[in-house]
């Protein structure tokens, strides 16, 4: 897989990576990493409220009636 960046972020990388220590792949894929992890966790909330909302649905219908 290929990414292109805009000359700022590609800039705004490398000297991350210069900073940390790292290649600009490393902290690339750290990234990725994080956001996956992140975005991961949101499926897991919503499927909670789901079935949360499921469980509880009679209750907060006669709650709101």
């Amino acid at each position: 897989m290929t990414s292109r960046f805009a000359d700022e972020q590609a800039d705004a990388l490398r000297r991350r990576a210069g900073t940390e220590g790292r290649s600009v792949r490393q902290v690339v894929l750290s990234a990725v990493d994080e956001y996956l992890a992140r975005r991961s966790g949101d499926e897991e909330v919503d499927r909670l409220a789901i079935e949360v909302a499921r469980r509880w649905r009679p209750l907060l219908d006669r709650l709101a009636g």
